[in-house]
């Protein structure tokens, strides 16, 4: 899986936020995402799998790996729910 182009993410004032820089998807404002989140989406800049999010948690934060699994899945659900996603 991948991110649909025209995404950007940016980290302002200490926060992250997605903004859309000219995708043509309907999304209204600023997606703000916590410190796992933006490592997931900066992985997504990449094709990558379930497996790559987990490990890319696994690598950068002190989680196991069922809690990496289960945050890799939350976000990717929220990405398909806002269809970012490719």
């Amino acid at each position: 899986m991948e991110l649909k182009k025209g995404f950007v993410m940016r980290q302002v004032a200490g926060e992250y936020v997605v903004v859309n820089a000219g995708a043509d998807v309907d999304l209204n404002g600023v997606i703000n995402l916590n410190a796992t989140a933006a490592a997931m989406w900066k992985r997504l800049e990449e094709p990558a799998t379930m497996e790559d999010l987990t490990q890319t948690l696994l690598a950068e934060f002190e989680v196991d790996e069922a809690t990496a699994a289960q945050a890799a899945a939350s976000f990717v659900d929220m990405l398909k729910e806002r269809d970012l996603l490719v």
